[in-house]
Order: structure tokens, then C-alpha cells, then sequence
């Protein structure tokens, strides 16, 4: 199999299905896993416990700051708040205690901007691994009323994408190739590459979104903004459109992934978001008001999955492996 997530349809087949069909399902679990939800919740009276757990292993620096935001945006973008984080940290032999240091530094200054405990975790030099690698799980909490889902979107919607596609690969790349790429791209678009660090959470488009009646939220991880989109679709059971001259990129993503000779449309992208609602004009203006850009990139359809390029239609394919693990120098 390739570098990157297990694609959808051996995903449904050898994890999702034999979960489904499990002997055991309670009644206090709201929401059970999907293609394309990243959460569960269980219920606790009115009140839901809401879960999520991803890793970090296509970085090296700042993986502690990553880790916090990439897992809160899954929370945040589920209309729950997120309370709290554990975190697995694994290092390999040849690791020092500066390297533990700087993951656990930066995981307290995102934690801090968010405004979470870390709650604990486990920490380990092991031989499995030849480089860190960090799992986290994080817990958030909303009420049944405030719970919305990847799968929530409806037909006649529109599509609204907040930031800049290719985000979070953008900030991986200037910092891990920061060497090469200084003599590839310009010093001030390499400097701002790397300040977009300062971009990678959804929190607060989380709860306008929330507020202002979006029926679904995802956020734009592996895959990048055409396999969010996707997701939002497959999981949701609708069609889309998506106008790829829309969706907008930043001259540094451009700049970057030329150099690397991937898509920015395929590259990661934490701290973009995917909403849908009626009146999407009225979102824009809202994520505005509160200094988040967000644009208008496509409608919600009965029917097939696709996306509008130089005026021709061509079918919205299921998210491949990353762009970050397609990086050329």
C-alpha cells in the first residue's frame, strides 16, 4: 500500500464494516465511525463526550505545536469545545533530551492558544521508530443540539472553504526543506511560508460555523482540499461541485509546490476548513467581521461528485496519498 492514509475502500472493508457488524454496540455511543468523520461521541445524559485521535508522521519540527492544533481542529469542527489532550510521544535511541523538550514546548504554547490542558499520555525511546512520532487523542464536549457531522451537508448548500489550500504542507515543507528551498523560491515568500504556522487552527471558524447554522464542518487534513471535499460528500451521501479556479492558494503554496512538483490541491491542509450551508454569502461575511478569510468554492448536488476546471466537468476522484509524501527535490 502507499505512504499515507488506507484508501476509503480498504478502509470500509478490513476496519469500518468489522466494526459495524460487531457484536457489541451501545447505546450510550451518538456517533460511530465513518469514512470521512474524524470524531465519535457518547452521550452522557444531554450532554456529548466527543473523541478524536490523530497522529504526526510526515513532520519533524514543530511536531508538538502540530499535534495539539491538528487534533483540536477535529473537535472544533465537530461544534464541540475541546477541553483536553493525551499525547504518545515515541522517539528513536539516538534522541536527546532537547528533542523531547522542543515537541513538549511546542505542544504547551498551542495548548495554551486554544486554551486546553494536556492531560497526559506516554512518553518512550524505542527502536520501532527512526524518527519521533506523536499520537494524540483529545476530548471535547457539546450538547446533542450542537453536534454537527462531516456527514451533514444537504443539497442545494454551498461549499464554503476558509484560508488557503495546501496550508499546513506549506508550513511542513519551509521548514523541513528550509535548506534547499532557500535557493529555490524567494527568502521572503520562504519566510512567510514558515509564519503560517501561525494559521493552523479552526477553533474559531468552528464556532461561527456552529452559530450560524452549519449543517456539516470538516477540516482539511491528508489529501488536502479536493479529498476534504470528497469526504464531506461521500460521508454526507450527496453530490458536489467544486470550482477549482475558486479555491485559493497563497503565492508562497504556489511557489513551494512548483519547487516540489506536487499539487497544493492534494497537499495537507490543517487549519483550512470545510463548511456547508444555505446562505453562504452570510458565513463569508461573518468569518470576515472576526479576520478569517473564507471563500465560496461550490454547491452541494444530487448526484455525482465533481469538480469545474477551465469550463469542463471532470469526476471528483477519493482522496490519494498526500502530496507531502510525493515531495521532489
Amino acid at each position: 500500500m502507499e505512504i499515507g492514509k488506507i484508501p476509503p475502500k480498504i478502509l470500509e472493508r478490513i476496519v469500518l464494516n468489522p466494526i459495524r457488524n460487531f457484536a457489541i454496540q451501545r447505546e450510550d455511543v451518538f456517533l460511530r465511525p465513518k469514512t470521512g468523520e474524524d470524531c465519535s461521541a457518547v452521550t452522557f445524559g444531554e450532554e456529548l463526550c466527543v473523541l478524536s485521535t490523530d497522529p504526526i508522521t510526515g513532520a519533524e519540527k514543530d511536531m508538538g505545536y502540530i499535534a495539539v492544533h491538528i487534533n483540536c481542529n477535529d473537535i472544533a469542527s465537530s461544534g464541540a469545545e475541546p477541553i483536553g489532550i493525551l499525547l504518545t510521544v515515541l522517539l528513536p535511541k539516538e534522541s536527546t533530551e532537547d528533542t523531547l523538550s522542543d515537541i513538549m514546548t511546542g505542544a504547551y504554547e498551542a495548548a495554551k492558544e486554544i486554551g486546553i490542558e494536556i492531560l497526559g499520555g506516554h512518553t518512550e525511546v524505542t527502536a520501532v521508530v527512526n524518527k519521533p512520532v506523536i499520537s494524540a487523542a483529545v476530548i471535547g464536549r457539546t450538547d446533542k443540539k450542537g453536534f454537527i457531522a462531516t456527514g451533514g451537508a444537504e443539497i442545494g448548500q454551498d461549499v464554503i472553504m476558509t484560508k488557503w489550500a495546501g496550508l499546513e504542507g506549506t508550513v511542513i515543507i519551509a521548514k523541513e526543506y528550509e535548506e534547499i528551498l532557500s535557493k529555490k523560491i524567494k527568502k521572503e515568500f520562504l519566510e512567510n511560508a514558515k509564519s503560517m504556522k501561525g494559521f493552523l487552527s479552526v477553533v474559531k471558524e468552528g464556532r461561527i460555523g456552529k452559530k450560524l447554522g452549519a449543517t456539516a464542518m470538516h477540516d482539511v487534513t491528508e489529501g488536502g482540499i479536493l479529498g476534504g471535499v470528497w469526504e464531506v460528500a461521500d460521508c454526507s451521501g450527496k453530490g458536489i461541485l467544486i470550482e477549482l479556479e475558486k479555491i485559493p492558494i497563497k503565492e508562497e503554496t504556489k511557489a513551494i509546490c512548483q519547487a516540489a512538483k506536487i499539487s497544493p490541491y492534494e497537499l495537507i491542509s490543517s487549519g483550512s476548513m470545510i463548511m456547508t450551508a444555505f446562505e453562504g454569502e452570510k458565513m463569508v461575511s461573518a468569518l470576515a467581521q472576526k479576520g478569517i478569510e473564507s471563500t465560496i468554492i461550490g454547491k452541494i448536488t444530487q448526484g455525482e461528485k465533481w469538480i469545474l476546471k477551465n469550463g469542463q466537468k471532470y469526476p471528483l476522484q477519493q482522496p490519494k496519498s498526500d502530496a507531502l509524501y510525493r515531495v521532489k527535490f
